[in-house]
């Protein structure tokens, strides 16, 4: 049992992929490195002036301490410049403090072993939720110890702003990234687009698709190397159908010979007993069989060889259908239903003539024969619909009755009923140059549904 087949990403969502990837990655890095630089920069940028600060103050208090110490309370809440910086002040009679009130005890203690040790000292920490910078220093002027806690909030802020400035800048990047490499992947893939546009009109049938004439080098040779293989293969078909055309003409004076021969011989068959008359009822069916087939080949190769050699006019499908049936003498007439609704088309009259033809000979040869004909309007197409008695047309070869000499399951047949395998084939070929298609459904209540679509003659 074979594994689902996981869905794959096209090529130019693939290069737009590698793009963003690429440009997410490297936003990151430069980010990353814009982020340490600044905010190293920043950081010690703050702490030494927390130090310079720190210092300037504790050198005012021990000059004031050595005057005797007086005004040393009112000379704490000078140096308290914000609301939320804290000066500490280790003194013998007590500690002193002002500014933002907190409790000693929630320092850390190696921050506290070090300013009873009168070791100097400077560290990051949070008191009561608020970043600051503590600083500790000795003062000269007996076994005094300063320490002041200056908040961080604007540099906080900084930081943040900063590194949603980079995470937006780096997600920027990726979403750029992605755009430019599916502009990218539009641009490089253009030639290949081009490519597969001929490609598909060459095998719609078009043969005089060609791709541009490229001046980059990188293009040129693909573009000259495709044109050389349609011309090549322009030229063979070209061949082949005028082949297969000469060889029809020139099958057309001993097929006529042979056609008046065998409308003798179906004259005089009550003349011809036992297994004579049957060899000539074989030989008789065989020869209106190959005359029908010479036809149709004549009709392709006309086709083939003859790409714009239609001649357009309006076409009431509806008239059409009823002169088809007026001309044939089919045993069994079908139900006409044309949709009073239903607008022209622009189309060559004798081609439509010849497509309603082979699908009622389609109906007649192997499904009985047609039971309804319908002319309808659909959107802005007109719709034939030939409807036949027969078991209908299995799902497996929908398509394939379409193609040049496939007879479905009748292939390899033979006899009164087996057609040339080319009917069919030449109604998608001329539906195909109307711009129209055509297609095989079921029937509703049984049988085959030939389905012919054209757009209208304003749609054109």
């Amino acid at each position: 049992m074979s594994g689902r087949r996981r869905p794959q990403l096209s090529l130019r969502w693939r290069l737009a992929a590698a793009f963003g990837l690429g440009s997410f990655l490297l936003s990151t890095v430069l980010a990353m490195a814009t982020w340490n630089l600044s905010s190293g920069y920043l950081l010690r940028q703050r702490e030494q002036s927390a130090v310079r600060q720190a210092e300037v103050n504790a050198k005012v208090i021990d000059e004031e301490l050595r005057r005797g110490g007086e005004g040393l309370d009112k000379l704490l809440t000078g140096l308290t410049t914000g609301p939320d910086l804290t000066i500490l002040l280790y003194h013998p009679d007590g500690l002193r403090s002002s500014g933002r009130q907190i409790d000693p005890s929630i320092l850390p203690p190696k921050l506290l072993e070090l300013t009873h040790s009168g070791i100097p000292a400077r560290q990051r920490i949070v008191v009561d939720g608020i970043p600051v910078i503590a600083v500790t220093l000795p003062i000269t002027s007996g076994d005094v110890h300063y320490v002041e806690l200056s908040p961080t909030l604007q540099l906080d802020r900084t930081f943040r702003f900063l590194s949603a400035v980079l995470i937006a800048g780096t997600v920027v990047s990726g979403l750029l990234g992605v755009a430019l490499g599916a502009w990218a992947g539009r641009r490089a893939l253009r030639p290949l687009s081009e490519l597969t546009a001929v490609a598909h009109r060459i095998a719609a049938g078009d043969l005089r698709s060609r791709m541009p004439e490229r001046s980059d080098p990188d293009l040129a040779p693909l573009a000259r190397t495709f044109n050389k293989t349609a011309d090549e293969l322009e030229q063979r078909a070209l061949r082949d159908a005028r082949f297969a055309g000469d060889v029809s003409h020139e099958l057309r004076s001993p097929l006529t010979t042979m056609l008046n021969a065998a409308e003798v011989l179906r004259r005089r068959r009550d003349e011809i007993p036992g297994t004579a008359g049957r060899a000539t009822d074989l030989l008789t069916s065989e020869v209106d069989r190959f005359a029908r087939m010479v036809v149709d080949l004549l009709e392709i190769s006309r086709s083939d060889q003859q790409e714009d050699d239609r001649a357009l006019e309006p076409v009431d499908l509806g008239g059409l259908v009823h002169n088809v049936l007026a001309t044939r003498s089919d045993e069994v007439v079908p139900e006409v239903e044309v949709d009073s609704s239903a607008p022209l088309v622009i189309a060559d009259r004798r081609r439509l003539d010849r497509v309603v033809n082979n699908l009622l000979d389609n109906a007649e040869r192997h499904a009985g024969g047609a039971v309804r004909v319908a002319v309808l309007r659909s959107g802005r197409k007109v719709r034939l619909e030939v409807d036949d008695r027969g078991p209908g047309v299995p799902v497996e070869l929908r398509e394939r009755i379409f193609e040049r000499f496939a007879r479905g399951t009748r292939a390899g047949s033979r006899g009164t009923d087996s057609g040339s395998g080319l009917g069919l084939a030449l109604v998608a070929d001329h539906v195909r140059r109307h711009d129209g298609r055509a297609w095989v459904q079921e029937r509703p209540g049984g049988g085959a549904r030939f389905v012919v679509e054209l757009p209208e003659a304003s749609a054109q």
